[in-house]
């Protein structure tokens, strides 16, 4: 029965996807550099595997090491057989493929302390993806979940070279680097979600259900705030034209054999059938339709949640009224849900797992969605572990450098470079402002913006305030100084950049300004009267005689004086100003009086004549 649904399922993805001739698989890559031996330096590929913890957005620094015995990593190691020395680089485990599970292979590796592991090819080909066992065998050990090391496949030529180098007493250092393995372009990740709604498949489901619940808020977060979009997808299989009336694909799908799902239990005669998984895989893409057209497709989370706690298979409630009470108590819209769903018996296409049956297509740069389940991010497949941590890392590592979210710069996300001797940026550290900034990836040089204040520089060796307030931040870098309560800068807040000491002083303005001696260096207070002494900053000039200084001519003006002493001349001062002012009122009192008077003429005029104004003529009447 087994054989005979497996057969089924194989021949209904090679209707969909090799129909296609658009459709492709594509192995996901990143690269690895040897530093050395010399005979070996240069920068390979290699293809990542589908399980464990890449380093997405980082890099790893090793040596390699080849076993004595047990090559192919099938059999344990002494624990910590190849745990680095303090101090030393860690271990690269270089394993040879064959006789067990790629996935044991890398769970003996890591039990043996080494810190990633590199499985030659046993053949000459292009690099494939390692993938975790198919359910059956060793499938059911929870092993799988377990390994967090990073998995690589490199092709046979480089690890027989390994090998040799190795042989002949040379250390192979490495560089396993992740940085370019999904696309980082702009501040905004898009990803997807391939699943389904079973929960009876095994400990794929279960990490499935787990992931869903556990990276939840992380990815709520991150939707509301805008800096992801999100969408769930849901692979679905044809049923072969020549099996449509058969009793396997009528259990196993809907709409007259074009939208399939494997037997839950793989076991037709109890349980549920494939055609309850696809219809609720359908009701899960609706929703999220739905929620997305109200501006929360966030909601997606909550609801494939609550469903997997509220109906699962092994209690009998994976229904469609189960779903409905799921999809009330979000306050959801339960009509345009069921509008989306449609009639599953109808023989006709359903556009909505048309439309995800096409996405299954590899496009562009993304191949075939073949494994479940599978995360695309920036369309790119992610491979690894379906973690929290491991995915929110991958996640990471796709935002274009310094536009990272605050939740990808926490220390258990990543390393701040910053704290290490400042990155090797600029580095003020009077004001304690640097030009280290830390980002997922790593660090980058780049000039502040303190309190509205924008530096300006390379970022490594020079950042400079510049415009408006530029002083108000450490005094724009200049020189400042205070002395007998005075205080002088060489920062003036009308300058774009720069410093200049102040008049007074000489120097560079930034790390000194000297006071100049206006009267030793005779460059002011120099007139015959002038009596010169010099301060800090500027300088004080007397006049002899009661003479007065007049500053900007640098000279001493003549004295006043009368018989009542010195005050003569602030007497005479007074004189003209009260003279002036007397003269200009009684001009101001003329003006009034003028002015008045021409105005009471005019009005007395409308009532009577004036003395220079004529009398109006009597004309006498006509008489009769």
């Amino acid at each position: 029965m087994k054989e005979e649904l497996s057969f089924l399922l194989s021949v209904g993805i090679l209707v969909l996807l090799w129909g296609n001739c658009m459709g492709r698989f594509v192995v996901e890559k990143n690269s690895i550099k040897i530093t050395t031996p010399n005979s070996l330096k240069g920068t390979y590929q290699c293809a990542i595997g589908n399980f464990g913890v890449p380093k997405y957005g980082g890099t790893m620094v090793g040596s390699v090491v080849y076993p004595n015995e047990n090559q192919k990593g099938c059999r344990k190691f002494d624990d910590a057989a190849f745990r680095s020395r303090a101090g030393g680089f860690p271990s690269f485990l270089l394993i040879d493929r064959g006789d067990c599970f790629f996935t044991l292979k890398a769970w003996n590796a890591q039990n043996g302390g080494a810190a990633a592991i590199l499985v030659v090819d046993n053949r000459m080909e292009p690099l494939i993806t390692m993938d975790t066992p198919e359910e059956g065998g060793n499938a059911n050990d929870d092993y799988v979940e377990k390994i967090s090391i990073p998995s690589a496949l490199i092709t046979k030529t480089l690890g027989d070279k390994m090998k040799k180098a190795l042989l002949n007493g040379d250390m192979v250092k490495v560089n396993l680097d992740w940085r370019e393995a999904l696309p980082h372009p702009d501040d905004r990740v898009e990803y997807e979600f391939w699943t389904n709604s079973n929960d009876e498949c095994g400990p794929k489901c279960d990490s499935q259900i787990d992931f869903v619940i556990n990276f939840k808020g992380a990815a709520q977060l991150l939707e509301r705030k805008g800096f992801t979009q999100f969408t769930p997808h849901y692979i679905t299989w044809y049923c072969p034209e020549a099996f449509i009336n058969s009793k396997q694909c009528k259990s196993e799908c809907i709409n007259h054999g074009r939208y399939c799902a494997p037997d839950p239990e793989l076991d037709f005669s109890r349980g549920y059938d494939g055609k309850d998984v696809v219809i609720q895989n359908l009701r899960q893409a609706c929703f999220f339709r739905v929620a997305n057209e109200s501006g929360k497709p966030w909601q997606w989370w909550d609801y494939v949640t609550d469903f997997s706690i509220r109906c699962p298979m092994k209690e009998n409630k994976y229904s469609e009224e189960c779903s409905d009470e799921v999809i009330k108590s979000l306050g959801a819209d339960l009509k345009k849900i069921k509008d989306c769903v449609g009639n599953p018996q109808a023989d006709a296409e359903n556009p909505v797992l048309k439309a995800e049956q096409d996405a299954q297509i590899g496009k562009g740069s993304r191949g075939d969605v073949t494994i479940l389940p599978t995360l695309v991010i920036n369309n790119r497949q992610y491979r690894g572990k379906l973690e929290k941590a491991a995915v929110l890392k991958a996640i990471c590592s796709g935002f274009q450098e310094t536009t990272e979210p605050s939740i990808c710069l926490t220390p258990d996300m990543e390393t701040n470079e910053c704290l290490d001797n400042n990155g090797g940026c600029w580095h003020d550290k009077s004001a304690n402002i640097t030009a280290c900034r830390d980002t997922f990836r790593g660090r980058v040089c780049e000039c502040p913006i303190v309190q509205n204040v924008k530096f300006v520089g390379d970022g490594y060796t020079h950042c400079e305030a510049s415009g408006a307030l530029r002083c108000e931040i450490n005094n724009g870098g200049c020189w400042k100084g205070t002395q007998s309560g005075r205080t002088y800068s060489a920062c003036i807040d009308d300058r774009t950049k720069g410093c200049k000491c102040p008049p007074g002083f000489r120097g560079d303005g930034v790390k000194s300004c000297e006071d100049i001696d206006e009267c030793e260096e005779k460059l002011a207070c120099q007139c015959p009267e002038c009596k010169c002494k010099n301060t800090w900053g500027s300088y004080d000039c007397s006049c002899s005689g009661g003479l007065f200084y007049i500053r900007e001519n640098d000279m001493c003006i003549g004295k006043y004086s009368t018989s009542g002493g010195n005050g003569g001349f602030i007497w005479m001062f007074i004189f003209i100003l009260l003279a002036a002012a007397a003269g200009g009122y009684a001009f101001y009192k003329y003006r009034i009086q003028r002015y008045m008077d021409s105005e009471i003429r005019a009005i007395m005029a409308q009532y009577m004549p004036l003395d220079n104004q004529p009398e109006a003529p009597n004309h006498p009447h006509n008489e009769l």
